[in-house]
């Protein structure tokens, strides 16, 4: 596995980073998103939808679990699902996301521990914020590459990251 971390200052930074990952996804790749309530998982997902060029708006699919966004280009689409409220790994499984992997990029809010099991080749992202800066914007993103479908992707440069291992 492989760990980059970086930070970004604002809200608009946050986005900016998931368009630019949004550049190295595919049809397949499965992203499990964890940190703290309010970190920007959301945002996040928000410049991914941007730069795979879905339709509509990406809000937290807190209370309806899931989202299908299809795309408006002719590349993925972008399978956005919150399993925050979701209160066993049974109700998890009944999404029946793995009938969706190989034809859309999957990104899974609160999926730490639950979401793993959907694909051997997935990026882990943790985004935090720093403790008693519930105001600030500032955050740090951990991401994590595991499987041989980013075995030799250098997410760092890719991202033009100001990084560390």
């Amino acid at each position: 596995m492989t760990t980059v971390r970086t930070f970004t200052a604002t809200a608009a930074e946050t986005r900016a980073l998931g368009d630019r990952l949004a550049r190295l996804l595919c049809a397949g790749d499965l992203l499990v998103l964890s940190g703290d309530l309010g970190a920007g998982k959301t945002t996040f997902t928000q410049g991914i939808g941007a730069g795979l060029g879905v339709r509509g708006d990406i809000t937290s699919p807190t209370f309806v679990i899931s989202r299908i966004h299809p795309s408006l280009v002719g590349g993925p689409a972008l399978v956005h699902v919150d399993a925050y409220r979701l209160p066993s790994t049974g109700e998890f499984d009944d999404l029946d996301l793995d009938a969706y992997l190989d034809e859309a990029v999957t990104v899974v809010e609160w999926g730490n521990g639950i979401a793993e099991g959907l694909a051997g080749d997935r990026l882990e992202i943790e985004l935090t914020r720093a403790h008693g800066d519930e105001q600030g914007e500032t955050r740090t993103l951990t991401i994590t590459a595991a499987g041989s479908r980013w075995q030799g992707v250098d997410l760092g440069a890719a991202l033009s990251l100001g990084t560390t291992a």
